[in-house]
């Protein structure tokens, strides 16, 4: 999950290979940037970033993205593969001006495989999920019918319970 299905926009592009030097580490993506329901200049840019030392690694991103590192948020998250609970943190960052918007998760280098493979199951996802995903996408970004609100919560019923057959069981603290 290193590479992409989907080409970046280049100021994504440029931005990742910044990061991942600054960091001295691989980053991952998942998401809809591994599937084709990714609307370029749309669709946030969901990425893992594993590490040795989350708290070092959390102030080398406020730095790099010029936030507060109180503003990253400890999530405790139950994977639907292994059932097991893992701990990590979470940033949204959003640049307006290059219209960009990215979410990074960083999580300790031992749950390495098992978030990777609970992301990977999202990946190669059934024709009719891609298909229903592309559409809700479509009326949401591009004829903005759909209230966020209602956006967000076909989508997540469509990942979590047409994909998993349950709820994302996800706290943000």
């Amino acid at each position: 999950m290193e590479n992409t299905k989907n080409e970046f926009p280049i100021y994504a592009k440029d931005f990742f290979n910044k990061l991942s030097n600054y960091l001295d580490t691989k980053i991952y993506f998942y998401g809809s940037i591994q599937r084709y329901d990714y609307f370029p200049n749309f669709s946030d840019i969901d990425v893992d970033i594993f590490t040795d030392n989350e708290k070092s690694t959390i102030s080398k991103l406020a730095h790099f993205l010029g936030l507060n590192k109180n503003e990253f948020k400890k999530i405790v998250y139950r994977l639907h593969k292994s059932n097991k609970v893992i701990y990590g943190y979470k940033i949204k960052y959003d640049d307006v001006e290059n219209n960009f918007s990215t979410e990074i998760s960083v999580y300790n280098e031992k749950d390495k495989e098992v978030i990777l493979l609970e992301h990977g199951s999202k990946i190669n996802i059934p024709f009719y999920i891609t298909f229903l995903l592309y559409f809700l996408k479509f009326f949401y970004y591009n004829l903005g019918i759909l209230p966020q609100n209602i956006y967000y919560f076909i989508k997540n019923f469509i990942i979590n319970y047409l994909i998993e057959g349950k709820d994302c069981e996800f706290i943000t603290m």
